[in-house]
């Protein structure tokens, strides 16, 4: 069976270990710098196939292992606590999700309760999409992993024990280089598959394993101790601050956090260092002894303050992030102290018949919620008629034109369609489209208000089409914009070029000179000002807005930027640039923002987009005010 830890002792590091992880985590989640903080729940998988391997196989080693107690303090550490943030999380679902939000939800809350959420959000989507911040439960695809290696890992150690005790070490070697190979072979092809699936996860937690065996040489002396635990904090942290969620993950990129973390186990085996001693840190010993309450509660923290239900409409990255990790922390405490430590050491603690009967009466609760959601199909009846229809528009895709007329990321120039895109019929009036979305999402608009006339696109997501663009800024970007300064604007006559982007106030400079190159080619160029923004889907605002009875609350919402950056475009635009310049506020809230592009269909589409209906409701304010020569 290898050379098992003498004993199981409580190593204060391992606690600051967990603390790293989770904060980590909760920096990624809560929107900070380190966008790559996703690489925690990797270092927690590390020790939680530290901790269990060295339990089990200290037992197996002493013969009192028992298949029985090994489950009974499973379900003490992870399901009562569970059970409340599952139970809590439906309350507020019932008071934010629409219906189907709903369904989705009861359907998350089954398969967090039964330890197949993994499977469940691999089926869904991508971990990294947009709507996964509308996902309460999103997070516990990471316990459903766990929980099934805490399943099947004891029973594969008992079968070893009983058949081939000897092979243990060949078999773990062995089966960790086969998972880990399969997901570096397979994170390019099904990254979903390989992020969530538990097979492809099991050499991180057998890495564990192969620290608490010791089945790697013992680091010796305190300069040996030291670099191990060094070098491994620098790898997690690394990790966590130089990847992105386009980081192809986990496969090879997933090395880095969980070799550092088994190095900063490792070298703590022998005895202390630097990093040890840190972690060892009360405030870090603190965070991780409730870092499972904590991890349980943050998520869901996160996207009902983005839906509005928490602190709504909070501004400010700041100010955001520090509301955020405060509320986590107390329900993460609370959640310790008063469900999590009683349970596993306290006043709650019980016999296993008392465990088993309350965990049991707590999952039939869950199980009846969620078959309750599901059979009313996501209890409608909670909104008006009017809340549901303008509900429906939040899963409405943006319509950004004509497909090769709008390049969106990760295509290339080389897909962009000239002749289609730029087509001109002769005796036709025209007009070019060009800028990012929020000019693509004009087109549309365009050739309805205006069938008469040819209606030429250049878009890129996320574009700033300016002479030079930013640094940053990807290949069809730098190429749309090279093309059109270089080539097409100097070359074909248009009778008005409509330039519409998602402007910043850092951009004056930039459009100063492209205005003024404009100018002095003699191209016709109409300006259109910034559209109103808010901090979640306009759907969801004015939905939520009716239900209270109270759609004149949604302007209170908007962000108030937008419309101050809008005010100075426009001073700008008569005094300095001396172009002709369409303002959204001017066309569509004179008297108060319109809400609607048509009778019961929303004016915007997420949170800064025209649906459809609200492009030509903005294309044919621009007619009726005759701000286009067309």
């Amino acid at each position: 069976m290898g050379n098992p830890s003498s004993k199981l002792t409580y190593r204060a590091d391992i606690e600051g270990l967990r603390a790293v992880a989770v904060l980590l985590v909760m920096a990624d989640h809560f929107h900070t710098r380190v966008r790559g903080g996703f690489v925690g729940v990797d270092v927690f998988f590390v020790i939680s196939g530290y901790l269990i391997s060295t339990l089990i196989l200290k037992e197996m080693a002493s013969g009192t292992f028992s298949i029985g107690n090994f489950y009974e303090r499973r379900i003490r550490r992870i399901v009562p606590a569970l059970i409340v943030v599952l139970l809590a999380t439906g309350v507020m679902a019932y008071f934010l999700l629409f219906p189907a939000e709903m369904v989705d939800f009861g359907k998350s809350m089954l398969a967090a309760m039964f330890s197949v959420s993994n499977f469940w959000f691999w089926h869904q989507a991508g971990y990294f999409d947009a709507p996964s911040e509308y996902k309460p439960l999103l997070h516990t695809w990471s316990l459903g992993v766990e929980e099934q290696f805490y399943l099947l890992f004891p029973i594969f150690l008992i079968a070893v024990h009983r058949l081939a005790r000897r092979r243990l070490r060949v078999l773990i070697f062995a089966i960790s280089a086969v998972t880990f190979g399969l997901s570096v072979l397979y994170v390019r092809r099904d990254p979903a598959a390989v992020f969530y699936c538990s097979p492809l996860r099991a050499w991180e937690l057998l890495l564990g394993t192969v620290v608490s065996q010791r089945y790697l040489p013992e680091i010796r002396g305190a300069v040996a101790r030291n670099a191990a635990t060094l070098g491994g904090m620098l790898m997690i942290l690394g990790a966590a601050w130089r990847y992105r969620s386009t980081t192809p993950f986990p496969g090879v990129a997933a090395l880095a956090p969980c070799l550092g973390a088994a190095l900063a186990i490792w070298g703590g085996e022998t005895g202390s260092s630097a990093v040890g001693r840190v972690l060892s840190w009360r405030p870090l010993v603190f965070v991780g002894s409730i870092s499972y309450s904590l991890y349980l509660w943050h998520w869901p923290v996160v996207v009902f303050q983005q839906i509005g239900g928490l602190a709504p409409w909070t501004e400010g990255g700041g100010r955001r992030v520090v509301m955020l990790f405060a509320v986590s922390v107390l329900l993460g405490y609370l959640s310790w102290r008063f469900v999590e430590a009683p349970f596993r050491m306290g006043w709650l603690r019980g016999e296993r018949r008392a465990l088993f009967l309350s965990s049991g009466a707590g999952a039939a609760v869950v199980l009846l919620a969620g078959v309750a959601i599901l059979r009313s199909q996501g209890l409608p009846q909670r909104f008006g008629a009017d809340a549901l229809q303008a509900a429906q528009y939040l899963d409405a895709p943006v319509n950004y034109g004509v497909e090769h007329c709008f390049l969106d990321y990760p295509d290339k120039f080389s897909r962009y369609q000239q002749p289609s895109c730029l087509a001109q019929v002769p005796g036709r009036r025209s007009v070019l489209i060009m800028g990012d979305s929020h000019a693509a999402e004009l087109r549309v608009g365009m050739a309805k208000v205006f069938p008469d006339t040819s209606v030429l696109q250049a878009t890129v997501a996320a574009c700033s089409m300016f002479l030079q663009p930013p640094a940053n800024a990807d290949e069809a970007c730098r190429a749309m914009s090279s093309f059109l300064y270089g080539d097409f604007l100097l070359h074909h006559h248009v009778d008005a070029v409509v330039w519409c982007q998602r402007w910043g106030a850092d951009d004056i400079p930039e459009v100063t000179r492209a205005l003024e190159w404009m100018k002095e080619h003699q191209i016709p160029v109409y300006a259109v000002g910034p559209s109103m923004e808010f901090p979640v889907p306009f759907p969801r605002v004015l939905a939520m807005a009716l239900r209270r009875h109270d759609p004149g609350s949604v302007a209170e919402k908007m962000m108030p930027g937008p419309r101050a950056l809008d005010a100075e475009f426009s001073e700008l635009a008569a005094k300095r640039w001396h172009v002709p310049y369409i303002s959204f506020y001017e066309n569509l809230c004179r008297a108060g923002c319109a809400l609607y592009g048509a009778p019961g269909v929303p004016l915007l589409g997420d949170e800064d987009h025209l649906t459809v209906e609200g492009s030509e409701l903005f294309v044919a304010s621009m007619r009726d005010r005759g701000q286009l020569p067309l």
